[in-house]
């Protein structure tokens, strides 16, 4: 399988591994990963996702261009489709993700890694959207999750210009997070993911969920969703496990209060 998932207790790593062509994705691949995520969300024993790319060179390095070539425009609607079920998937799963960004992350790469809560890049990682010089406009929501990330005018620059941009001036701009050492990288973002653990996972997905839609609705919309999922933590074990915690001055354990508020 080209999407090999590997376990830590809690953690699950999404590895995409077609290293020989830079991770690049096809049809198959897409399919592969959407189920692999879709399965994780639905599952209560991964607290956190960590998505990375194999090898040295490449997160994801984008679409396969040979095979975009090949299609119509039937075929070009129902790969962008994919693409963005594939994202979609990924922003709307209930666990944190992180996206370690190991090397190239251009097009569908780029718009896999933003489609992830946290980002962090190897220090010879490069983003970018440049599909212009295809011909083509970013087509897993590129236009629309980078404008949200580091600003309409800077949006539009990286995707008109298709330039590469790399780890040091993604941090500056807040494209990524944190930028390692390449052979840090992966420890550091397993270091991250195991901070999520000791959080409630409800509290999480709903303040996921929440911040997610603040792109979508009005605040004072925002602010009725919030009060909603605030209110309904306090009809589970989650909330009185960890404000009893508090006051009795000990670590929360999270895992033993079994299912809380709906986050949805």
């Amino acid at each position: 399988m080209a999407i090999e998932v590997t376990r830590e207790p809690g953690i699950a790593i999404v590895t995409v591994n077609r290293p020989d062509a830079l991770n690049a994705f096809n049809t198959e691949l897409i399919l592969e990963m959407t189920e692999q995520i879709k399965q994780l969300a639905d599952d209560d024993s991964v607290r956190a996702v960590i998505i990375t790319g194999a090898g040295d060179r490449a997160f994801i390095a984008g679409a396969d261009i040979q095979e975009m070539s090949e299609k119509d425009h039937d075929g070009a609607v129902a790969f962008s489709r994919r693409g963005h079920k594939l994202c979609d998937a990924i922003e709307s799963m209930p666990q944190p993700v992180i996206a370690a960004i190991n090397g190239f992350a251009l097009g569908g790469g780029c718009e896999i890694a933003i489609a992830c809560d946290i980002r962090l890049a190897a220090d010879h990682a490069k983003l970018g959207q440049p599909e212009v010089g295809l011909g083509i406009p970013p087509a897993w929501g590129g236009t629309q999750r980078l404008p949200r990330i580091v600003g309409i005018g800077r949006a539009k620059e990286i995707v008109f210009s298709g330039r590469h941009v790399g780890a040091a001036e993604a941090k500056e701009i807040g494209l990524v997070n944190a930028v390692h050492p390449a052979s840090d990288l992966l420890d550091e973002a397993k270091k991250l993911a195991r901070t999520f653990l000791e959080k409630g996972p409800n509290a999480l997905a709903a303040s996921k969920k929440l911040i997610n839609r603040t792109m979508e609705t009005s605040m004072a919309t925002g602010n009725i969703h919030e009060s909603k999922l605030f209110a309904e933590a306090f009809n589970g074990d989650e909330q009185r496990e960890g404000m009893e915690a508090f006051l009795e001055r000990r670590s929360p354990s999270f895992a033993a209060t079994g299912e809380s508020g709906d986050a949805g």
